[in-house]
């Protein structure tokens, strides 16, 4: 019996309810798989429906086209002669669980559902699926009439299994099941199973990944194994960026690993392993005392060998050698990954671009800087010859196959599909003016530069016409009520004026469709409420509302960025004062970023975070401060 073999996992851009699309890159991951020699491949999680489907998991409908795709993928070709572990949603004696399907030459092995749900942060898994409970325990499950034709089965087993070929041993563990202390793979790995499959749907955050490797490396480092991981790729219809990075790990170590950031639908990885080397590794003596006294897990035998033997006889076969994890720093996260998910949100939106109020600050230059990432990633993928990239790149601009038209030049593309603006007014300054229509110029976009005082002085007029009062700045001696209102009266024209310009502007230029409006609010903003409502918040996107302004400006690698203070712009320039936003939040961007990051990674409230700061902050200011 042979000992090498080859397995693949792979990341997927499924969306939400696509079931003819995922279904077409389920079999597409499939035969790439097989045209690599893999014998084993697995998927990201619930890739038949998407993972993004939110209430559509309480109806029926998603349930019953669930098994229509799989009943495809049962009887196409691409899934002879493969062990394959497919996601989707599955109701068993009347109750929803999210499992994966086991399939081997079209027969279901097993289904096996997930038994610890992600239900913090942004997700609510707990609200569509039930955990099973029944840890090492399966159930007959009767499969509906349209596969039992197909598999010639009645029932299969159902719940906590794991699958014995003639050479080695498979057993499942999902994504946040792999996040927890007692995680499946412990139990499973003293069971003898050699191949752990981890199909996820993990979103993206800065930093995280380093976490999610670490994670999987321990899960193989201390018991020795083989660990496929697989995870969704780009933005399935929800504000979630999923970063794919599939992953092959051997006994702890890396010898295969995808990308993190991609705009392509499918990407694929292998790797050729020796069995033996899982096997030597356990031969510890404490691991033997501890795996003999072991639970055992019902085996569900496949008449099928990973291992054909005809490795062995080429020489020229031979292990994937061990690579080191590799990592983006945080500023090409931000370049990459909100920019990934622009891409995949404006392809299915089927508008023709995106409008943005560019202020010259900070935070709209951010966001302009990752549309100009975007563009950069649409012209490296036309360059690789990717029709779906050079279809949608068409469909965007109005172009058709048969103009020819493939985006060669980021400026060029970006002056089709970007649009920015500078809404100006008597309180807006030169140096922001500029620094807005030279970054415009710098990334191609097409850019309006405009003066809204009229507009703004009509609505003042109108309010002392009604009301026979006017108001005035506190810069001109007005009040702090005062003040506001005439800040906010900017800052909601500015929305208003997006608005109409992203409807219009497509027309204006001759061309079909509309834009969609991005904010440029971060999310230290959003935490302190320091931002105007209906304004730079209401917008149709806003790509860096999880990002942190301690972040954004490290990512902004321009002097002339880095240097501006970051203000509003709504008050009056005099002499003696220029508006500026941390003196008007009362903070530092810093001290800000700190409070954020206290209240919602260590989950403290007013007084734990007190205790804190008090120590944190003792090198610039008194306990009463």
């Amino acid at each position: 019996m042979g000992h090498l073999i080859t397995v693949a996992t792979c990341s997927l851009n499924q969306w939400a309810l696509d079931f003819k699309g995922n279904l077409a890159r389920t079999l597409e991951s499939i035969r790439i798989a097989k045209e690599r020699g893999a014998t084993l491949r697995i998927g990201p999680e619930l890739e038949i429906t998407g993972y993004g489907c939110a209430d559509h998991f309480l109806e029926g409908d998603t349930y019953l086209h669930s098994w229509e795709v799989l009943g495809k993928i049962l009887s196409s070709k691409e899934a002879e002669g493969m062990l394959l572990d497919v996601g989707m949603p599955v109701a068993h004696k009347n109750v929803r669980y999210n499992c994966r399907i086991i399939i081997l030459d079209c027969k279901i092995l097993l289904i096996r559902p997930k038994m610890y749900m992600a239900n913090d942060g942004n997700y609510r898994e707990l609200r569509w699926f039930t955990p099973w409970g029944k840890h090492r325990v399966t159930e007959e499950h009767y499969l509906p009439r349209m596969i039992q034709k197909i598999t010639g089965q009645l029932t299969v087993p159902f719940g906590d299994a794991v699958i014995s070929t003639y050479d080695t041993c498979i057993g499942v563990e999902m994504c946040e099941e792999l996040f927890t202390p007692n995680s499946p793979h412990i139990g499973l790995s003293l069971d003898g199973v050699e191949i752990i499959t981890n199909s996820s749907g993990s979103h993206h955050e800065l930093r995280k990944l380093r976490t999610r490797i670490e994670l999987i490396k321990e899960a193989t480092l201390k018991s020795g194994g083989i660990y496929l991981y697989a995870n969704q790729q780009g933005c399935d219809g929800d504000r979630l960026y999923y970063d794919g990075c599939a992953l092959i790990l051997v006994n702890g170590e890396i010898v295969a690993q995808g990308s993190q950031f991609s705009i392509g639908d499918v990407e694929v990885v292998t790797a050729t392993i020796d069995l033996e080397d899982v096997r030597s590794f356990r031969s510890t003596c404490s691991r033997g005392v501890q795996a003999s006294t072991s639970q055992s897990f019902q085996r569900i035998n496949a008449s099928f060998a990973l291992s054909d033997g005809r490795m062995e006889d080429n020489p020229a076969i031979r292990p994937t050698i061990v690579k080191n994890a590799f990592y983006h720093t945080p500023e090409e996260e931000i370049s990459l990954g909100p920019a990934c998910w622009l891409w995949d949100y404006l392809r299915r939106s089927k508008t023709s671009g995106f409008f943005l109020p560019l202020s010259g600050g900070i935070d709209s230059c951010a966001t302009a800087t990752i549309v100009c990432s975007m563009c950069r990633l649409v012209v490296k993928s036309c360059a690789k010859g990717d029709q779906q990239t050079i279809a949608d790149a068409r469909q965007v601009t109005g172009e058709t196959a048969e103009s020819g038209y493939i985006p060669t030049d980021p400026k060029e593309f970006a002056s089709r599909i970007f649009h920015t603006c500078y809404m100006g007014t008597q309180n807006s300054s030169n140096e922001t003016r500029s620094r807005a229509k030279e970054l415009a110029e710098s990334i191609g976009s097409y850019h309006v530069d405009l003066n809204m005082d009229t507009v703004v002085t009509a609505l003042q007029l109108l309010f002392t016409l009604v009301t026979g009062k006017t108001p005035t700045f506190r810069a001109h001696g007005g009040s702090n009520v005062e003040n506001l209102a005439l800040q906010n009266i900017q800052a909601r024209i500015r929305m208003v004026l997006a608005y109409l310009l992203a409807q219009l502007l497509p027309w204006v230029r001759g061309r079909p469709g509309s834009l969609l409006v991005l904010g440029s609010a971060n999310v230290d903003e959003c935490l302190r409420g320091y931002f105007t409502k209906y304004d730079c918040s209401s917008a149709d996107i806003n790509p860096i509302g999880g990002i942190s302004k301690a972040d954004l400006r490290r990512f902004i690698a321009y002097a002339d960025f880095l240097d501006a203070t970051p203000t509003a712009e709504l008050e009056p320039i005099t002499e003696t004062y220029v508006q500026a936003d941390e003196v008007d939040m009362g903070m530092t961007y810093d001290e800000l970023t700190d409070f954020g990051r206290l209240r919602k990674v260590y989950k403290c409230g007013p007084y734990s975070m007190f205790t804190k700061l008090v120590h944190l902050w003792s090198n610039k200011m008194e306990v009463s401060e």
